[in-house]
């Protein structure tokens, strides 16, 4: 049974969904949205069951009343900027954008406009999804300002649950190119170390044993000596993951101030990392699809110098 107010959704458990996990149950009874969509609100407080805050793993049972705040939908108040997109693919519910270096991806202090929000606001108007709130419209996932590369635009709230869903079970194939400093050992490997914030500079991420698991699959593409060329294939997607994984095995990526040498033999602005490829399960026809952004000018004719100096 469900009873909806103006400021509360209060649902009362029958027996066929006794035994399921909350957020699992709660996304069965309201199919529009995700789990992970009600693992956030859990997690801000909006859920309580029978009067009391639980955790999402919380199974329940028979006769358990649940009570949701359904956050409300927010006005826009970010200004639509006709900045050029790079745009691999678009349909009705997604858009997939090849984003160009030194562009943040969603208006924060310091950087208001001329964000790729700036632009698929111009490019989308209305048609995007909202469950960011109003300085994230479609955005469902990010990558660095100076990381170039696929982004995955969601044009409706159907479609950023189906995403999101994915991206939380880790079943979106990701993988970057980059080139590290030095000359890494092994053709392949894989980092399972996790990361938090920084706990000396909060503008870090750091290796932290009460950090979040992160997992980053990498393999040799090519050798110069005193660099390497590498894709890297994401399990997780933890904030700056790649960067701080591969400075905690001594081969930071190359341009990268952040995690790397302040100063770089080669005239780049910011990290030598590109999102190259982005698969999922398309959130309507429920089939795999694949893109891929080619590599940035600037990215080739560097790799066109390290392999003459090579």
């Amino acid at each position: 049974m469900i009873f909806m107010s103006e400021e509360n959704t209060v649902i009362s458990i029958g027996p066929e969904n006794a035994g399921k996990r909350l957020d699992v149950c709660l996304k069965d009874l309201f199919p529009d949205h995700s789990r992970s969509f009600f693992s956030n609100l859990i997690g801000q407080g909006l859920i309580t069951v029978n009067g009391d805050p639980k955790k999402d793993s919380y199974k329940v049972s028979a006769g358990d009343e649940i009570s949701i705040r359904f956050p409300q939908p927010k006005e826009i108040d970010v200004t639509a900027q006709n900045i050029p997109l790079d745009i691999l693919y678009e349909d009705r519910d997604i858009l997939i954008v090849n984003k160009p270096k030194g562009m943040v991806v969603h208006p924060a202090p310091g950087h208001e406009d001329n964000t790729l929000v700036n632009a698929i606001l111009y490019h989308c108007g209305d048609s995007l999804s909202g469950i960011n709130g109003e300085k994230r419209p479609g955005i469902v996932h990010r990558i660095d300002r100076d990381t170039t590369g696929s982004l995955i635009i969601c044009k409706n709230d159907k479609a950023h649950n189906a995403i999101a869903e994915q991206i939380k079970e880790h079943t979106v194939n990701r993988i970057y190119e980059g080139i590290v400093i030095g000359n890494i050992k092994n053709n392949e490997g894989t980092i399972d170390a996790p990361i938090a914030r920084s706990k000396t500079d909060r503008k870090k991420m750091a290796i932290d044993p009460a950090g979040r698991r992160a997992v980053t699959h990498y393999r040799v593409l090519e050798r110069f000596g005193a660099y390497t060329y590498c894709a890297f294939k994401l399990e997780t997607g933890r904030t700056h993951q790649i960067r701080v994984h591969m400075a905690s095995i001594g081969h930071p990526i190359l341009g990268d101030p952040v995690y790397g040498p302040k100063k770089c033999p080669f005239k780049l602005e910011g990290q030598t990392l590109h999102a190259k490829t982005i698969g999922f399960i398309h959130p309507t026809t429920g089939i795999y699809v694949e893109f891929s952004a080619p590599l940035p000018e600037y990215f080739e004719k560097l790799l066109e110098k390290l392999r003459k100096n090579g």
